[in-house]
């Protein structure tokens, strides 16, 4: 789950990272209100999920309540990339003498935390590692976490004022209680901030939680904005499949996560382009399937074609085959579907796929083929 930034403003203060005081406002009115409780200069900034936001107009000082006002309406008004702005964060403005990047995120390939600091702050980190990869510091960090005197050995190089090397160290030992208590799979702060009176602050927050430890976090309910998610992420997690959108016009329904990674290497192997990820996972239960349906017709306006892979193991191809049928009894589909089918009760499947007068192939790269060929048949 990937929260706006004055959400991940209040998971740092929960820790006690330093930021600045703010509060969320969905109107001009609000903002004004907020502006005047805080006093002084305040920014306006959009709270959308995509960067960018100062280039697109979504970032702006105000200097009083009322032209708090005005500049709320007009980031209120704007659509960036997208995403319509529905709200906006006022937040005290600061005297910025320093820009940093710190940010710790899980590196799946080391399957270890990963730490990344800069002296290149307040600018996309990806251009930075692009560009100047050699001023991008990265170290793993173990699971039991960080100590006061390695979190200062790793700030001493970026601030020579001990003060503020201090300062730096703590906030990096916050930072790893935040991502480790509150399971993130990334906690950064871009820009870490130096103020000219050499306050160390964190600017902004981005943070993605995993959602596989809701269970043990109720409270994320409350960050959850229906308004930020699409239908069919929302019924894709409301029925418990993983599911990515895309770029591409093949559809994939998938059982096992590493089955549909292969699918679309496959996909991109032969030409195509996957529509998206989506893991209905182990179970047998045919409204999983209807669902994962419903997702890729409802989510997927270029989708071409759609691809049914499955190696029925736990999964019962009979059951995912009764899945198929009754989601094409209740809608018809309007593009092309292939089927692959082995497994479990393979037979059984292809016995209730004939009987709707469709048929399955064995073979994997006979199906991801076939339907390649069918979507560039059709006109979306």
């Amino acid at each position: 789950m990937n929260l706006h930034e004055y959400q991940g403003k209040e998971l740092f203060a929960r820790f006690g990272l330093p930021v600045l005081p703010g509060q969320v406002a969905t109107t001009p009115e609000e903002a004004r209100d907020v502006a005047a409780s805080i006093g002084g200069t305040v920014v306006i900034k959009a709270q959308v999920q995509v960067g960018g936001r100062g280039k697109a107009g979504g970032v702006k000082l105000a200097h009083s309540p009322e032209e708090a006002f005005e500049k709320a309406r007009d980031i209120l008004a704007l659509t960036i990339k997208g995403l319509p702005v529905r709200r906006v964060l006022v937040a005290q403005a600061a005297d910025i003498a320093r820009e940093l990047y710190l940010a710790i995120v899980l590196d799946r390939a080391a399957k270890q935390p990963l730490m990344m600091l800069s002296g290149e702050g307040g600018v996309e980190i990806e251009e930075v590692a692009r560009t100047a990869p050699d001023k991008i510091i990265r170290r793993h960090l173990p699971m039991s976490g960080i100590r006061s005197w390695e979190a200062r050995a790793i700030m001493k190089p970026l601030f020579p004022d001990p003060r503020q090397a201090a300062q730096a160290a703590e906030i990096l030992t916050r930072l790893w209680r935040v991502y480790w208590e509150a399971d993130c799979s990334l906690a950064e702060i871009n820009p870490l901030a130096v103020t000219p009176e050499g306050r160390v602050i964190a600017l902004d927050a981005k943070v993605i939680l995993d959602d596989n430890a809701e269970f043990r976090h109720r409270d994320w309910e409350a960050w959850r904005e229906g308004a930020d998610e699409s239908a069919a992420a929302r019924l894709a997690r409301e029925k418990g499949l993983s599911y990515v959108k895309l770029d591409g016009d093949i559809g994939c329904i998938v059982n096992g996560a590493g089955l549909a990674m292969a699918t679309m290497d496959l996909i991109k192997h032969y030409g195509g382009e996957p529509a998206n990820f989506l893991d209905i996972g182990g179970s047998s239960n045919p409204d999983k399937v209807t669902a994962a349906l419903r997702i890729i017709t409802t989510d997927s306006a270029r989708v071409r074609g759609i691809l049914f892979n499955i190696f029925g193991g736990i999964t019962r191809c009979d059951d995912v085959a009764r899945g198929i049928v009754q989601s094409l009894d209740a809608s018809p589909l309007e593009v092309p579907l292939v089927i692959r089918l082995t497994g479990t009760n393979e037979e059984l499947a292809r016995k209730i796929l004939a009987e709707r007068g469709l048929s399955a192939t064995t073979q994997m790269d006979e199906a991801v083929r076939m339907v390649i060929e069918k979507a560039q048949e059709v006109t979306v």
